[in-house]
């Protein structure tokens, strides 16, 4: 397989991905539903617990399926794709669904955090990892309803776990790299959030507060 081959094939899967990644679902449903901006509503985030404040736990749950989805199936076409074992395809096409969900082509560029479609693509790539993290995080939102700190503890624990079960699963390096760059990621999308954590201010899970900010 010839390396311009391989330039383009990987162009093609990263450019799905963005483009997949960049369907905001909260919106989408959100508009079908109330025929409203999800984003001009609650937090103002275009996510799954934004869209449990608006729209109620039916569409939050369809919201956060399809948009874990979206990371997901990004990851699964290029590894299809991928011409070798690097792992190289799979991750950055995941990144891009990442990036996708975050800025979004079709709808000016303001879109979620991310976290649905992160869970999606890390669970793909690093499943054990992602799967202990994921419990930490559920049983943090169980105790302390924030769901922001469940998020925050997903993203840094998944790379923290597949560096420390890395010989036993093998999988390759870049999937590390890939983890704890879009750690690095999430903690800055959620600056606000953690800043409300700290101060004490922060949103809990079934809440609504009608000043609440719209980072």
């Amino acid at each position: 397989m010839g390396e311009g081959f391989m330039i383009v094939a990987l162009i093609l899967t990263v450019l799905f991905g963005y483009l997949l990644g960049s369907l905001s679902f909260s919106y989408i449903i959100a508009k079908k539903i109330k025929k409203v901006d999800i984003r001009q509503h609650g937090s103002g985030n275009a996510g799954a617990t934004n869209t449990l404040r608006v729209l109620g736990i039916g569409p939050a749950i369809s919201v956060l399926a399809l948009d874990v989805l979206k990371g997901i199936v990004a990851v699964l076409v290029a590894a299809w794709v991928a011409p070798d074992d690097s792992g190289l395809f799979p991750a950055l096409a995941g990144l891009a669904a990442i990036l996708g969900h975050n800025w979004p082509v079709y709808y000016g560029f303001r879109g979620g955090k991310g976290v649905a479609t992160t869970i999606g693509v890390l669970a793909t790539l690093v499943f054990f990892p992602a799967l202990w993290a994921g419990i930490v995080a559920i049983l943090s939102i169980f105790v302390t309803k924030y769901v922001s700190l469940g998020s925050l503890l997903f993203a840094g624990l998944t790379p923290l776990f597949a560096f420390l079960l890395y010989n036993h699963y093998d999988y390759p390096v870049v999937y590390l790299y890939l983890a704890g760059f879009v750690a690095l990621l999430s903690i800055w999308r959620h600056r606000a959030n953690i800043s409300r954590l700290v101060t004490g201010t922060e949103s809990k899970l079934g809440k609504k507060t009608p000043a609440e900010s719209k980072e």
